[in-house]
């Protein structure tokens, strides 16, 4: 039969001529509910209402708990045997006492009979299956097309202005869902687990901040804020709990089953449903494979995004989309509060202004909140197990349609065949008996997921590598945490470094400090550092408080030695410390955007690593480092720290001529007693010359007395210093000339004279070997080196310096 656009052709009303019950597609924008026991024909209905607004061109988003769903994929308008034999059931078959191939051609033949009954043609068929791009997903399997519901929390196309509630309203669901899925009960109001997190998402998202689950875990230990409402972070959720929260996590991720939650196509709504190009799409979200926790998480975090998607639609009075869940039970409940419901009602308050329908499929109508119910404009009532069952529909008719005849539903209801439903909608006031039509898909009842594989064969998951589509990032490895908790169940990390990354940075040992390096530093280009770097590897910069200290050479001397340690190892290598003069300009308090990690080969959330490094820094500088000094121990001198080998030189000469001066002083109280007799002898000489000048005129007396006077001042002229020693062999030479004019004197000088000169030489003879003493004394010049003990080595800090590297 011809089908007018804008019209879903469902069933047969209830009477001789059997006509055709065609709903308005429109009405569905006030959604709809399809109620009936096992048996009652609600799947069957459920699929035809489904092929009806695929045909109308109206794409569907189909939420499949039970695996019924993909049935829609089993559409065959050839009817031909071999295409329903792979999907016929084989114990069927044996039940009745045929082949396989038998059974085959028998369903085919029924199948053909009961479409051309009910009016639909194989070009009606070949339209459907053609002009339909039918995909079935199954999220944390490979059985089908992968959904990657997890790995990228894209910031949503929303102003926090203006739709800073709906962002508010998805991040709730996804923490929900999360902690649910983590078996944590927590209240978004109330519960430090969840408000925690939210908070982290929320803090990313108002600074337009994509970010992943790993990212998310990774933030808990340490969040990117000091205060949870009044309180400080740690008052308010003590580090130790958050811990706790962060390893419960990080066991999702770190499990090898939960890989495939971060595989395949990213959990995009908009794109599901119109992303068919020229075809009408048709995205069935497979579930069977699920508990009901994984459940509960993957539904949660869909039609939250459904939420956040047909906000940014325009409005409209058409059907744009239909929503349909095949089972609602456990997921919009009367009392409890599990995290999907919130997204449900929205969807029924909030959804038909956008053009959006919202049908709910259930066995028992106690499964569904009062709320849900008054918002369904559309009701079909197939047959029901219990009086209760009975009832509970027609409170709820009453509460979504207003007043109603009950005695009329009730007398229909209870006298519905296998289906049959009972139609009530807001736009009729009466009720309408209808059979539902055969559905041009073959209901093969639950695919399994080797079936779902067969079907999806050739549609492997894309795995997007754009930014807009980021690929699954890592999970947080244990190694990027301290078990503050369970100290026992920390891991080592596996290989050196580059081995593994993450894009959150590892845990590091309470009381270590973290600074990331800045590349323009002046020493940057020594670890390798690249200034567009994203990829960061630990170092420590170290600050270490040496002491020199000898007391024979009088040093106590303290100076501060700076280095980087890289590469990290498990043990600290002395070639990995490189001396470096590093302050704080060098760093900088926040990681690069879109920086990775590489997990360090030590374990440097630990306690004792740092421990270990500090004794190995001390062990290493006790070894390699040492002052060197000058010492003169003739003179009994050391040299200054830092002094050079020259200044230290002129500072001993110094020294030298100062004792020349003091052994001089000394000679003159030693020959006191002769200077004095060379004195009288020397006054009666001059008498004596005086005489012989005034006689002869004789020079030669002259020079004696000269000569004579020039010791005599060295010993008591008052000099407190010696001539410079450079002089002594002058003064021999003159010394000598003295002599010889002695000798030419002597028969001139009296005895006393000949003393007095003997006196001289034997002055100016110890003089000379007191300065030839001190000038050896000063050149005897030796290199000390004073070494450290482990007491004189203090480490003053130790932090963790991230390095970026290409």
């Amino acid at each position: 039969m011809n089908v007018e656009k804008g019209h879903l052709f469902i069933g047969l009303k209830d009477g001789e001529a059997k006509e055709p019950l065609v709903c308005d597609s429109a009405d569905f924008t006030t959604h709809g509910v399809i109620v009936g026991m096992t048996g009652s024909g609600k799947t069957g209905l459920g699929i035809t209402i489904l092929e009806e607004a695929l045909l109308d061109g109206i794409p569907a988003l189909i939420i499949d708990p039970k695996g019924d769903m993909g049935n829609l994929l089993l559409n065959f308008p050839d009817f031909a045997p071999s295409d329903f034999l792979p999907w016929v059931d084989d114990a069927e078959a044996k039940r009745q006492g045929v082949s396989p191939g038998e059974l085959a051609a028998d369903t085919a033949s029924s199948w053909k009979e009961g479409l051309a009954k009910s009016g639909i043609t194989p070009e009606r068929m070949s339209e459907l299956r053609d002009g339909t791009e039918f995909t079935i997903y199954t999220p944390g399997s490979g059985a089908g097309v992968g959904l990657n519901v997890l790995g990228s929390m894209k910031v949503p196309k929303l102003d926090w202005e203006t739709q800073g509630e709906l962002i508010q309203d998805e991040i709730e669901a996804f923490v929900s869902s999360l902690l649910s899925l983590a078996d944590i009960d927590a209240d978004p109001v109330s519960s430090p687990e969840h408000i925690l997190l939210s908070t982290i998402i929320s803090t990313f998202w108002r600074e337009g901040r994509d970010l992943d689950l790993a990212t998310l875990v990774g933030q808990v230990p340490r969040p990117p804020f000091r205060k949870l409402g009044v309180f400080d972070v740690d008052t308010f959720f003590p580090e130790k709990e958050r811990m706790a929260l962060a390893m419960k996590l990080n066991g999702l991720l770190a499990s090898p089953s939960f890989a495939a939650w971060l595989e395949g196509t990213p959990l995009d709504v908009g794109e599901m449903l119109t992303g068919g190009g020229d075809k009408v799409t048709a995205a069935i979200v497979y579930l069977t494979h699920l508990s009901d926790a994984e459940r509960l998480f993957v539904v949660t975090l869909l039609l939250s995004k459904v939420v956040s998607w047909f906000r940014t639609q325009p409005g409209t009075s058409d059907l744009r989309a239909l929503i349909y869940m095949d089972e609602v039970f456990g997921f919009v409940p009367p009392t409890a509060e599990p995290p999907s419901k919130k997204p449900i009602l929205t969807i029924l308050k909030q959804a038909r202004a956008h053009g959006v329908g919202m049908i709910l499929s259930t066995q028992n109508p106690v499964d569904l909140d009062y709320k849900a119910m008054s918002n369904a404009g559309t009701w079909m009532v197939g047959r029901l197990q219990t009086e209760n069952d009975k009832k509970r529909i027609l409170e709820g008719l009453a509460s979504a349609t207003g007043a109603v005849d009950v005695g009329a539903y009730d007398r229909l209801i209870s006298d519905l065949e296998k289906r049959q439903f009972v139609l009530s909608t807001t736009t009729d006031s009466e009720p309408t008996l209808f059979g539902t039509r055969w559905a041009m898909s073959y209901l093969a009842g639950p695919l399994t997921r080797d079936q779902v594989s067969a079907l999806m064969k050739g549609r492997s998951s894309p795995q997007p590598e754009t930014e807009d589509a980021p690929s699954a990032p890592p999970p947080v490895a244990k190694e990027a945490m301290t078990d503050i908790a369970a100290p026992a169940e920390s891991v080592e990390a596996t290989g050196s470094p580059g081995h593994e990354e993450v894009p959150v940075m590892p845990m590091v040992a309470a009381g270590v400090a973290t600074v990331y390096l800045d590349p323009a530093a002046t020493w940057a280009g020594e670890v390798g550092a690249d200034p567009a770097g994203k990829r960061l590897t630990a170092a420590i910069a170290a600050t270490v408080n040496l002491t020199y200290d000898d007391t024979k050479a009088g040093v106590n001397h303290q100076e501060a030695f700076e280095a980087v340690v890289f590469p990290l190892g498990p043990v600290l290598g002395s070639d990995s410390v490189k001396e470096v003069d590093h302050d704080p300009r060098d760093f900088r308090p926040d990681p690069p955007e879109g920086a990775a990690y590489v997990l360090p080969e030590p374990k440097i959330d630990t306690k004792s690593f740092w421990t270990g490094v500090d004794t190995d820094l001390t062990n290493h500088l006790v070894g390699a480092r040492k002052m060197t000094v000058f010492k003169n121990d003739a003179l009994k001198l050391y040299s200054r720290p830092g002094e050079s080998r020259d200044d230290f030189a002129a500072r001993a000469m110094a020294a030298g001529e100062s004792a020349v001066d003091d052994s001089i002083a000394k000679l003159r109280e030693k020959h006191a007693v002769r200077l004095e007799r060379a004195q009288a002898a020397l006054a009666k000489a001059e008498n004596r010359v005086a005489d012989l000048e005034a006689t002869a005129g004789s020079k030669q007396t002259d020079e004696l007395v000269s000569g004579a006077g020039d010791i005599i001042g060295v010993l008591f002229g008052g000099r407190s210093r010696s001539n410079p020693l450079g002089q002594a062999a002058r003064r021999r030479s003159a010394a000598s000339q003295a002599r010889a004019r002695a000798e030419n004197a002597k028969d001139t000088l009296t005895e006393e004279q000949a003393e007095l000169e003997g006196l001289k030489a034997d002055l100016e003879d110890e003089v000379a070997d007191l300065e030839d003493e001190f000038a050896a004394k000063v050149d005897a010049i030796e290199e000390v080196e004073i070494s450290l003990e482990k007491t004189d080595v203090r480490v003053a800090e130790l932090k963790l310096v991230w390095i970026p590297t290409a």
